[in-house]
């Protein structure tokens, strides 16, 4: 069994929540629903729990300030939340799950299921990612955080050439020449990584652009990257891309 409590400042959003575990997570033992994210520290020290579903809007404290009063982590974590751009960004840049409110039961059933497969060292790597991102969202961070199909790989952002989409998934091509396939839609590799030298140059391929080489002309265009490749460029996406490569002009 889990041992697990949920924290939400609506107690209706923690009993529904709870109901749920209940019916389609057997595995999950509730051991405590918590209101109050001041009590929710002390409790959660107390009872010491493998898992805590997170709200993130709440009085007082947020959820993140909770996980930064409650540090060192040895728990995993699922957020809950309302759509907030910036904090699911953080999440996301960290590989952590959340949750959509209403929880959708099937995106609660793969959240739990992954909670099994997750280490401690990944985990606080993940737990630092994502405060660090929460603290500083407009300025590039060193590190991100990649479901693979074998797990979890943290890497530094500035060895990542270029991500190609691969139907749901994304394959990176590192400096090294190292390739990892991620679990995540080239969409949401953009969305995490546009705030940093990154630029989506075609529907399939998001570049870094400091390691742009050479731009030859055409109705798009072509990128030499440095490790030789060709990327080509839509011709929708040319005049974004030489406003990158151009600044000023």
């Amino acid at each position: 069994m889990i041992k697990a409590v949920i924290v939400d400042d609506e107690p209706y959003a923690c009993q529904a929540l709870a109901t749920l575990l209940k019916k389609h997570c057997p595995d999950v033992q509730v051991l405590a629903l918590i209101n109050n994210a001041k009590e929710a520290v002390t409790i959660i020290r107390e009872l010491n729990p493998e898992l805590v579903f997170l709200d993130i809007e709440m009085p007082y404290l947020n959820g993140f300030e909770v996980l930064e009063m409650l540090a060192p982590i040895h728990f995993d974590c699922i957020f809950t939340t309302s759509y907030d751009q910036y904090a699911i960004k953080a999440i996301r840049f960290s590989a952590l799950d959340y949750l959509l409110k209403p929880v959708d039961v099937e995106e609660l059933k793969a959240a739990v299921k992954k909670v099994t497969s997750k280490s401690a060292p990944s985990l606080q790597q993940q737990m630092e990612l994502l405060l660090q991102r929460y603290h500083q969202p407009q300025q590039g961070v060193n590190r991100i955080a990649l479901p693979t199909l074998d797990g979890l790989q943290i890497i530094a952002v500035d060895t990542i050439l270029y991500c190609n989409a691969s139907s749901n998934y994304t394959v990176f091509t590192l400096k090294d020449t190292q390739k990892l396939v991620i679990s995540r839609t080239l969409k949401e590799i953009e969305e995490m990584l546009e705030e940093d030298r990154f630029l989506r140059v075609h529907h399939s391929c998001l570049v870094n652009l400091d390691e742009v080489r050479k731009y030859s002309r055409g109705e798009g265009g072509t990128l030499l990257m440095s490790d030789g490749a060709e990327v080509d460029v839509s011709r929708s996406r040319k005049e974004a891309l030489l406003k990158r490569l151009m600044p000023g002009k």
